[in-house]
């Protein structure tokens, strides 16, 4: 019998504890996801929008509190759906969904602010300022143009039309300002009661630097929904338990990459 002080056991003990604060540093994600990310007939015009704080590949989430505000985009305009959100829940952590009817083309961004979230593993709130698009019925004018968030992400590639495989480029921004070598962490997100299998626990979430302007570049290995966070420290603090912590924001951007299909036969 080892005694429980030998230091094989001491050894697997940090081990152990190793893989414990690998786990919990997942990369968390603000996820705004629509149910299509393309409206092309009026039958497929009512959708849905799922709101979760989740890490994404592996299919983990975190309590998502009733978000500060929900809103959707259209047409220069910013409409309120807060009070369309309906809570439930997944995995047995809180999420959200809205429905929401499509009757105009256009590019419907989705946006949602949340809560302050604290993470005692990294000692800090979280705000992740969280995006997603919906091209309906063939105009998408306006994707390059920013939306006045405190922080985003803005397109400088067509994001309604990305093939897996492409490259997405981006610019980050905040207070309407590049953000000069910003982190942009990458996850892939494999759909609810998926997880994502990764060679290396490294290769679960990936990590591009932006250049001296905020932009960046990533290409997409594979078709689906994947999430670009650009993590940044925010200047404001937030009280727990009566000591300020600091404030961890997030431009979350998450975009669609299609499948591209083989060439099919030509009439005659």
């Amino acid at each position: 019998m080892k005694h429980p002080h030998s230091p094989l056991r001491l050894g697997a003990l940090a081990i152990a504890g190793l893989l414990l604060s690998v786990s919990a540093a997942y990369a968390h994600f603000g996820m705004v996801i629509p149910s299509a990310p393309t409206v092309m007939e009026a039958r497929g015009a009512n959708i849905s929008v799922a709101l979760k704080f989740w890490h994404p590949f592996e299919n983990v989430g975190m309590n998502l509190e009733t978000p500060r505000a929900f809103q959707v985009f259209h047409g220069g305009k910013a409409q309120d759906l807060l009070g369309a959100l309906k809570k439930g829940t997944e995995r047995g952590m809180s999420v959200f969904e809205a429905a929401y009817s499509i009757k105009a083309p256009g590019l419907y961004t989705f946006v949602m602010e949340p809560q302050p979230y604290f993470e005692e593993s990294e000692d800090c709130y979280i705000i992740h300022y969280t995006k997603a698009y919906v091209d309906a019925f063939g105009d998408d004018e306006g994707w390059d143009e920013p939306l006045g968030l405190k922080t985003e992400i803005v397109p400088f590639v067509r994001p309604g039309a990305l093939y897996a495989g492409n490259v997405f480029q981006g610019q980050v921004l905040n207070a309407g300002e590049p953000v000069p070598f910003a982190e942009v962490e990458v996850e892939w997100y494999p759909g609810p009661d998926k997880k994502g299998i990764a060679p290396f626990e490294s290769m679960v979430t990936q990590t591009v630097k932006a250049d001296s302007r905020g932009m960046f570049v990533y290409a997409a290995p594979r078709a689906g929904w994947w999430g670009f966070a650009a993590l940044q420290e925010g200047e404001e603090k937030i009280p727990y338990q009566g000591k300020d912590k600091d404030v961890e924001i997030g431009a979350v951007l998450w975009l669609y990459f299609h499948p591209f299909a083989d060439a099919g036969a030509l009439g005659k």
